[in-house]
């Protein structure tokens, strides 16, 4: 108890994190080829792309914002572009550099993507096109691999 109150003394501060908001900050779809598409065989190729950035806000506030983009070809043509840009605000406090660049980088967008990912399957399905059911993202191994290569570089 002492060792507590002693670090307390000294500005020690406990690590805090909380989810404050989840929205959605940007959101389109692109249906370029309709309704010609849909009197096609329907043999669907995807792609997808994912980013992730954060903004410090005031005190210890940050925004997350994962962005999923997802291109479905039908062929040669393209059936729809769609992204979401799904974002959080979460306090985070009392860690030190490398624990909150991990937190930011990994944690929270590991949060961030059921959201995105519910999103996007359901706009692509008011787009009249099957669902999209996006497979899980390991948002910890991305982060390492992006700490590889800036060690790298």
């Amino acid at each position: 108890m002492t060792e507590q109150a002693n670090g307390a003394a000294q500005g020690e501060q406990t690590p805090q994190f909380s989810l404050q908001r989840i929205y959605v900050r940007d959101l389109s779809f692109e249906a370029p080829k309709s309704p010609e598409i849909f009197r096609q065989e329907w043999t669907p190729s995807v792609s997808m792309d994912l980013n992730t950035r954060q903004k410090a806000l005031e005190g210890d506030f940050h925004e997350v914002v994962l962005t999923l983009s997802v291109t479905v070809k039908n062929g040669e043509e393209t059936a729809f572009i769609a992204e979401v840009q799904q974002a959080g605000i979460f306090l985070i406090k009392g860690l030190d550099a490398a624990s909150m660049s991990h937190t930011l980088g990994a944690f929270c967008p590991n949060i961030l993507f059921p959201y995105a990912r519910e999103t996007l399957d359901s706009l692509v399905v008011r787009g009249s096109f099957p669902a999209l059911m996006l497979a899980p993202v390991n948002f910890d191994a991305l982060y390492a691999q992006e700490l590889q290569r800036q060690q790298a570089n």
